[in-house]
């Protein structure tokens, strides 16, 4: 058991207190007990936690799309660990702790921006698709984007309503997110960057009818894209966030925080990009304050120059290297008709991990 680890997780479980003071705690509906109970249990919304008023009645109104809503954020971590599967920070999620990403998004950072991005852009995905897969009885397709047909092609199957799973992801993604502070500004600001992505990259599918796989007749919809190209997107824009600073205002209601970007010559950010105000830890080393895990231990790429490569992964501390023996399928026939049978071989590979 790694010790030092469990040490770095209970740190950040018995500093509860602080790590949940501004988080979307809701996410952890997406992991552990509560998100694999989800397609045989009823959906209890008193029993989620971090719910403001909001969001509860919200829950309470429209429980039938919540196991969407929780699919989503479960998408969005998903992909965000992939994106991030070769940085020092992974994306790591804690499954026994309210707050699933630890410390980390207590600060403004980029990694703030993205989490946020994904996770509400998800939320749209996920709702989206479940309507056009017809689990909800209060959406479906759309019938407003479809105008006049193309040449060579007519309108058919469902069109997916991403309008409706924006719309989902905005009334409770941002419910608590209506504070007059800077924080509270830039988590809608990035929750609608990604909701944006996914509109953004709405496109036509089609699909070919006729006698031998001719194209006599083409029926086209719209469709959401691979959420991977979301999580594509969102990685460049996370890759030049803008890096903005608090400005504090005299308002009726009182002082309002509002962003104003920190760079007057570079290019003001737009509704599509993703901002920030706190500069990020290096996460090289574990730190409960930061909620870094550091790199110890991880694997790091030999050849490669970029941050996954040994020299930046490592963080200058060098690594180490052993031999893993893997199984694996190898010489394989097709026979007719219509199998496949293969040999399983034994290949050795180096196996680089830091120090």
């Amino acid at each position: 058991m790694d010790y030092h680890l469990l040490g770095l997780i209970l740190s950040f479980l018995f500093n509860g207190t602080k790590v949940l003071a501004g988080y979307p705690i809701w996410w952890s509906l997406a992991l552990g007990q509560q998100y694999s109970s989800l397609g045989s249990q009823p959906i209890l919304c008193g029993s989620i936690p971090g719910l403001v008023p909001k969001q509860l009645r919200f829950c309470r109104n429209y429980i039938e799309i919540m196991p969407s809503v929780a699919e989503g954020v479960k998408l969005g971590i998903q992909e965000c660990q992939h994106q991030f599967r070769g940085r020092r920070w992974n994306c790591t999620t804690i499954d026994d702790s309210l707050a699933i990403f630890g410390p980390v998004l207590d600060k403004a950072t980029r990694e703030s921006a993205f989490v946020h991005a994904i996770a509400s852009a998800g939320v749209a995905f996920a709702v989206t698709r479940s309507c056009a897969e017809g689990t909800s009885t209060i959406c479906g397709c759309d019938s407003h984007h479809k105008g006049p047909p193309g040449d060579g092609w007519k309108w058919g199957g469902c069109s997916e309503d991403a309008d409706f799973g924006v719309l989902v992801s905005r009334e409770f993604a941002d419910a608590r997110e209506n504070r007059p502070d800077a924080r509270s500004a830039m988590n809608r600001h990035n929750n609608e960057a990604g909701r944006t992505t996914i509109l953004d990259h709405m496109h036509l599918k089609c699909k070919c009818h006729g006698l031998s796989g001719s194209c006599e007749v083409k029926t086209c919809w719209w469709a959401q894209p691979d959420f991977r190209a979301i999580g594509d997107f969102l990685k460049d824009k996370y890759d030049s966030a803008s890096e903005m600073v608090v400005e504090k205002h005299r308002e009726s209601r009182g002082w309002v925080e509002t962003l104003r970007a920190k760079y007057a010559l570079f290019k003001p950010p737009t509704e599509r990009d993703l901002v920030y105000y706190e500069n990020s830890p290096n996460f090289c080393e574990p730190n409960p304050e930061t909620g870094s895990f550091g790199t110890r231990d991880r694997t790091c790429n030999v050849t490669s120059h970029g941050i996954d490569g040994c020299d930046l992964l490592c963080c200058g501390r060098g690594h180490n290297t052993r031999t893993e023996k893997r199984k694996e399928k190898c010489h394989c026939i097709f026979h007719w008709c219509c199998y496949v049978s293969c040999q399983e071989c034994t290949r050795v590979y180096d196996v680089h991990t830091c120090k």
